[in-house]
């Protein structure tokens, strides 16, 4: 029997450095991959925002209008994605999802899975944070998180109204590295979604075009003199994990992290403030 589960990506706020829509450019590249629904514009897409866009075939022009396009990729006899790529809409966005679980019904999804990445401070030199949330489970970012949303999480919260599994997956990348595409960020949400489905996903060049990400982000480090900054970011990192790691391990490791924090900060120019 074969399962198709819905994958959406957003160009846009909701899609630093190109980490997520990649990761469906990615798939459409490695699999038997066929075009086979488009939610055209219908008021959807601010023009100022989202422009048209001209091209010439074959010596005759034409103009390309944001829409939504969706794909059947073919990852093996029994696992299916039905995969959505678009511009964030500008207006009418329950509508617009609405549309959206409308088609996937027409497949026979019935889980969801949306991606994202995020700018934050966090140094190209670890592992990027990922956070992911599935179903109606309240993560740690969820609990501290107050602010702006995107397309993906009004997706996804109408999508479990609706009775269908879901899942949240968001990346972060290094604000001060934006102007790349973030090749790694791809390739930490490839993995994500590896063990999420339990089947490895073919990661292709993945891993040589993240290690050339990683060499283009030292060698601007070290041309723009921020080796403080990101060994400021390096500990904060390490921190957190450290962290993560002693939760369980009662009051007296929690005390030695605290303590250990503290005199970081002292030593920072900004402690005080």
């Amino acid at each position: 029997m074969t399962k198709t589960i819905m994958l959406a990506a957003f160009e846009g706020w909701n899609d630093a450095c190109q980490a997520a829509t990649n990761v469906i450019r990615h798939l459409v590249s490695r699999y038997d991959s066929q075009e086979v629904r488009h939610i055209n514009d219908e008021g959807f897409y601010d023009y100022q925002v989202a422009r048209p866009m001209i091209y010439s075939v074959q010596g005759h022009r034409r103009i390309i209008w944001p829409q939504t396009t969706f794909y059947d990729i073919t990852v093996s006899p029994e696992l299916h994605f039905l995969a959505q790529i678009a511009p964030e809409p500008n207006y009418r966005w329950e509508e617009y999802c609405r549309k959206t679980l409308r088609i996937a019904e027409d497949y026979d999804v019935n889980e969801v899975v949306t991606i994202g990445s995020m700018f934050a401070d966090c140094p190209h030199t670890r592992p990027l944070p990922l956070d992911i949330s599935k179903g109606d489970c309240e993560c740690e970012l969820d609990k501290r998180y107050n602010g702006p949303i995107g397309i993906p999480n009004i997706l996804d919260a109408i999508a479990a109204d609706g009775g269908f599994s879901t899942t949240s997956m968001w990346v972060s990348v290094p604000q001060y590295f934006n102007n790349v595409e973030c090749m790694q960020g791809t390739l930490e949400l490839i993995h994500a979604l590896s063990i999420l489905l339990e089947q490895p996903l073919n990661e292709g060049d993945l891993a040589r075009k993240a290690a050339q990400w990683r060499k283009e982000a030292d060698d601007m480090v070290e041309n723009m003199h921020t080796g403080d900054y990101i060994r400021q970011l390096e500990h904060e990192y390490d921190l957190s994990v450290k962290a993560q790691e002693i939760t369980s391990n009662g009051a007296p490791a929690c005390e030695q992290l605290i303590r250990e924090a503290e005199a970081f900060l002292k030593d920072q120019p900004f402690a005080g403030y």
